[in-house]
């Protein structure tokens, strides 16, 4: 497996992101190894707030949550995804597949870092993978925050947003990270922000996870991971612990995939759900504060409790 590790100096001076990096080495499934990336802020003995990003982003989608939960007393664990932001990055498209990336944050969030009682929040591919991993080790869980995500399991037709975006993900010559992040937000970003968002692809083959993931949304039941998605979906409606959704209402690609969740996870029921309004596809850049202190009341709500 060939992989790509972004110069250190491409992370220098990002707006907003003075974050010291943490490292861990996990196997990539062909006996050698990756080193992945997450920020790792807060006291040690904090409760565990795991933050997971999608796609085409990485950890720095996460830097205006990351202080107030920090204020409050949570230790924030942010990873990078293999193949994005200060992770390794295979550059062999075929080496990413749906089941191998489950497999690879698995092994850095419970396999090297070992995180229990984790208050996740996830959006966009943070919970296609990310709920994967709830379904899998509820017991590691105490609650959900679930935004603009889905876990698909080509039963009902995608939306036609999704198709677009797959569509230009595949025939685009220059994968342009920034200017994508950019387009999914309602908010305006600057020059330095969308600058800092490619930050980590120095090179068109380190985008290789970029360009692949919209490949690997199951838009068919007969789909490569379709049915492990569906197993999973059956253990979510048994997670009892808090599950809230906070959707953005002006993201075309999810937009509806909250009602799912809400109806049929036990969890999820007289839970404070939230559309968050002029919230796109990367809401975090347009609300980050009000989805920390989303995050925040659920944990404080179960402290009551």
């Amino acid at each position: 497996m060939n992989i790509a590790r972004t110069p250190d100096d491409r992370f220098d001076d990002l707006p907003g992101y003075s974050f010291a990096p943490h490292y861990v080495e996990i196997d990539d499934t062909e006996g050698a190894t990756l080193r992945v990336h997450h920020i790792d802020e807060g006291p040690a003995n904090g409760p565990v707030v795991l933050l997971l990003h999608g796609e085409p982003s990485w950890s720095y989608l996460y830097r205006t949550m990351i202080p107030p939960l920090v204020s409050a007393g949570c230790r924030v664990i942010a990873p990078d995804l293999v193949g994005f932001g200060r992770s390794d990055k295979p550059t062999d498209r075929a080496a990413y597949t749906y089941e191998r990336n489950v497999l690879w944050l698995r092994s850095h969030v419970f396999g090297a870092l070992d995180l229990r009682d984790v208050t996740l929040f996830c959006q966009d591919w943070g919970g296609l993978l990310g709920l994967r991993l709830v379904a899998a080790e509820p017991e590691r869980f105490s609650a959900v925050v679930a935004s603009n995500t889905f876990l698909p399991i080509g039963k009902t037709k995608l939306s036609d947003a999704f198709f677009a975006w797959r569509d230009f993900s595949q025939s685009v010559e220059t994968f342009p990270v920034g200017h994508i992040i950019n387009g999914g937000c309602v908010t305006d970003l600057s020059p330095d922000v969308i600058a800092a968002y490619d930050a980590p692809f120095d090179t068109e083959e380190a985008k290789a996870g970029a360009r692949m993931f919209p490949t690997l949304v199951p838009a068919s039941a007969d789909a490569p991971s379709a049915a492990e998605n569906e197993l999973a979906l059956k253990a979510l409606t048994e997670f009892s612990r808090p599950f809230v959704t906070a959707f953005g209402d002006s993201d075309p690609v999810t937009k509806g995939s909250e009602v799912w969740f809400k109806e049929h996870i036990a969890g999820a029921d007289g839970q404070s759900h939230v559309i968050i309004e002029r919230g796109g596809h990367f809401i975090q850049e347009d609300a980050g504060p009000q989805l920390a202190q989303i995050v925040l009341d659920v944990m404080s709500s179960q402290k009551e409790s």
